[in-house]
């Protein structure tokens, strides 16, 4: 069973940014990609970003929306995934969820943690 725990979320003003991070605990041998995932009043969850990859070499992807603003990274030393928010704007609010994608069976998920960017 695996554990995701996300942290960094927060009140900031537009323009500003925050970092989240995503921390697991239990066995990551079974995850094939992980993620942020944004969930907004009345809106469906969408994916913000992935990575995939837990070598040298990783590939991230990113919604439209927040490409050159946002950036995932993962520490396999401390089991951490992180995403770098700037320049945030205030369409970026919403609950954020960490995802690990599982090669087989359901994906794991985290809590999530708020973030809320004012104008």
């Amino acid at each position: 069973q695996v554990l995701l725990v996300e942290s960094g979320g927060g009140l900031v003003q537009a323009g500003g940014s925050l970092r989240l991070s995503c921390a697991a605990s239990g066995s990551l041998s079974d995850i094939n990609a992980v993620g942020w995932y944004r969930q907004a009043p009345g809106e469906q969850r969408g994916l913000v970003a992935r990575l995939t990859g837990t070598g040298v070499i990783r590939r991230a992807s990113y919604a439209d929306s927040v490409k050159g603003r946002f950036t995932i990274s993962r520490d396999n030393a401390k089991n951490t995934v992180y995403l770098q928010m700037n320049s945030l704007k205030p369409e970026d609010t919403g609950v954020y969820l960490c995802n690990g994608e599982r090669r087989t069976g359901p994906d794991y998920w985290g809590q999530g943690t708020q973030v809320t960017v004012s104008s």
